[in-house]
């Protein structure tokens, strides 16, 4: 029974690498560059609003808008904040 749950995980973990090869990779490259500019623009935008006592939670929902989307995307957040 401890097998079948490795089986199933093997399973996914080949469907998803599949998955992820079937794409072309110049596409994969710019969704790993934008998620991680996004990320690292994040950090900043907290780190620098500190001081002006201004912070955007970093939780699933704004990793997701700033890693797919990138810098519009954390420019995006910026001013749905302060519209809020």
């Amino acid at each position: 029974m401890e097998y079948a749950g490795y089986f199933l995980i093997a399973i996914i973990c080949l469907f998803l690498v599949v998955k992820l090869f079937s794409w072309p990779i110049k596409i994969l490259f710019k969704l790993i560059a934008n998620a991680v500019l996004g990320v690292i623009l994040l950090v900043i935008v907290n780190f620098i609003g500190g001081y002006f006592n201004f912070f955007i939670g970093i939780n699933w929902i704004t990793a997701l808008v700033a890693g797919f989307f990138g810098v519009p995307g954390v420019i995006f957040l910026i001013i749905f904040k302060l519209l809020l």
